[in-house]
């Protein structure tokens, strides 16, 4: 990519959590946003989250970082007996990426592995500005596989972005993050 190109990057922060939580490592956020800028030239990285009260540290922490956070009100229902939050913020990534933010970017670097965004990707892959979708483990939609030649896991990529174990425990009893075992 050329000094003059713009990247910016579109990230579902559910995808990108719980996929890399289930393939049993956990992402070190400001060396995610390190390694956005320095491998793929993101000059600006938005993450889109689900808003739930109490977790002013951790946005705080994510802007620090140097993530733009946009924020989805979140519902809370319960699964299999345990109360749960969900934040569906598909319609505001697919929004800001083809419209809000479309003409301010030449190249979009997409993590998620949902299968919703295939219309995104397609739709950024037509015109060029797609960078490369980044899927959080090698459990990605099917619906994605028509545009492999832009799908890097990020398991590629983990020792760049990946806690440390110390770290790791840091944050788990900082952002109170149960049932994850630290073995």
């Amino acid at each position: 990519m050329s000094a003059k190109t713009t990247a910016y990057a579109f990230i579902d922060s559910q995808n990108l959590n719980l996929g890399v939580r289930s393939a049993g490592w956990v992402i070190d956020y400001p060396k995610l946003r390190l390694y956005l800028k320095n491998k793929f030239g993101v000059s600006k990285a938005f993450m889109f989250i689900g808003f739930v009260d109490g977790n002013q540290g951790l946005y705080t922490r994510l802007q620090e970082a140097g993530f733009i956070l946009v924020f989805k009100p979140t519902v809370r229902f319960v699964d299999h007996g345990k109360e749960t939050r969900k934040g569906n913020v598909d319609a505001e990534l697919v929004l800001h990426a083809a419209a809000i933010e479309y003409q301010y970017y030449d190249k979009a670097l997409i993590i998620s592995g949902d299968g919703d965004f295939a219309c995104l990707v397609e739709f950024l892959a037509s015109r060029g500005k797609l960078l490369h979708v980044c899927t959080p483990n090698q459990r990605y939609s099917k619906l994605l596989k028509p545009y492999s030649q832009y799908i890097i896991r990020m398991d590629s990529f983990k020792e760049s972005v990946c806690k440390t174990k110390d770290r790791h425990r840091r944050s788990v009893e900082t952002l109170g993050l149960s049932g994850h075992d630290d073995k």
